[in-house]
């Protein structure tokens, strides 16, 4: 059996969070180790330009982004591992973690920065057209759709805000929603059923995507099933989704306290979890934001709050 590695900080996972985190930690002596998780520079890695970002004016890619950031952190000496941890023991301190079912880690600190994943409709279409028509946030890429033709899917509160922000840039947005009501709050409905530049499709579901290189529509069908079925076609630029993110919490859910959505809570203000010691930044633990710099800022809290916890003693 391999001896278990000890160490002061472990990072778990590669974005914004985990990457600004372990330069921190690393320019404070900490001798971080981060495992890049499943996908190693998170979310930002599927998208083909950042323009929001502050400090890059002409814009880069997501995943030149990640390769800069990773390199800083190394620069600093963070071991940088790829590896996905498969289990976790956080009842007790130093806190004990499996890597790719085999190796052994014990922790005296942890920063959980796994990130959460967009759900997709599960078109082979949407991986197609990933970056060239089809995005999971409106605030990262509508700039692109500036007097285009838009689509969002979904019906709740997400999904309105996505489709009101598009509409203060794009020349038309479609929302597509497959019941034949919005579930979201009141004043978003009453706000997107007004607006001008929104079109909603109800009882609408999206059966594929179409275009060349770039996404140019969609096939949809309305009232699938039933008697009145209708097929038909748009022609949008963009292809928005919003039916939700789905936190990569699921191996601490038995340990932390997290929201119904399973967002890992944190005091507020913070990153600090239930279990002192136990850090969690990015957007594991963000259902509002999920921006690369509101995750950048979280790592960078998560590493200071370390650094003082280990202080302490």
């Amino acid at each position: 059996m391999m001896a278990t590695e000890k160490v002061k900080c472990l990072i778990i996972g590669s974005g914004p969070a985990g990457y600004t985190a372990a330069i921190y930690a690393s320019r404070a002596n900490l001798e971080p180790v981060l495992y890049e998780g499943m996908q190693p520079g998170g979310q930002l890695t599927t998208t083909s330009e950042i323009e929001n970002f502050p400090g890059y004016p002409s814009g880069i890619s997501g995943l030149d982004m990640m390769d800069e950031l990773k390199t800083q952190a190394e620069r600093f000496g963070a071991d940088i591992r790829h590896g996905v941890v498969t289990a976790c023991n956080l009842s007790e301190s130093p806190f004990q973690f499996t890597i790719d079912g085999e190796k052994s880690i014990d922790a005296k600190t942890v920063i959980i920065s796994t990130g959460a994943t967009a759900k997709y409709l599960g078109l082979p279409d949407e991986a197609k057209y990933s970056g060239k028509g089809v995005s999971a946030c409106a605030v990262c890429d509508g700039f692109f759709y500036r007097k285009k033709i838009t689509a969002v899917v979904g019906g709740g509160d997400s999904a309105c805000e996505e489709a009101l922000y598009l509409a203060g840039l794009a020349a038309k947005v479609y929302m597509i929603v497959r019941k034949n009501y919005l579930r979201a709050s009141q004043v978003m409905r009453e706000r997107t059923l007004n607006h001008p530049k929104i079109e909603i499709l109800f009882n609408t579901n999206t059966l594929g995507l179409f275009g060349d290189t770039f996404l140019e529509g969609a096939h949809l069908v309305r009232y699938a099933g039933e008697p009145n079925e209708e097929r038909f076609d748009i022609a949008i630029d963009g292809f928005f989704l919003a039916i939700g993110h789905k936190p990569n919490s699921d191996i601490f859910k038995n340990y932390l306290d997290t929201d119904e959505n399973g967002y890992i809570k944190t005091v507020w203000g913070t990153t600090r979890t239930t279990i002192p010691g136990v850090f969690a930044a990015g957007d594991v633990a963000d259902p509002n934001y999920r921006q690369a710099v509101t995750a950048a800022a979280s790592g960078c809290i998560a590493a200071i709050e370390v650094e003082r916890f280990l202080m302490r003693g």
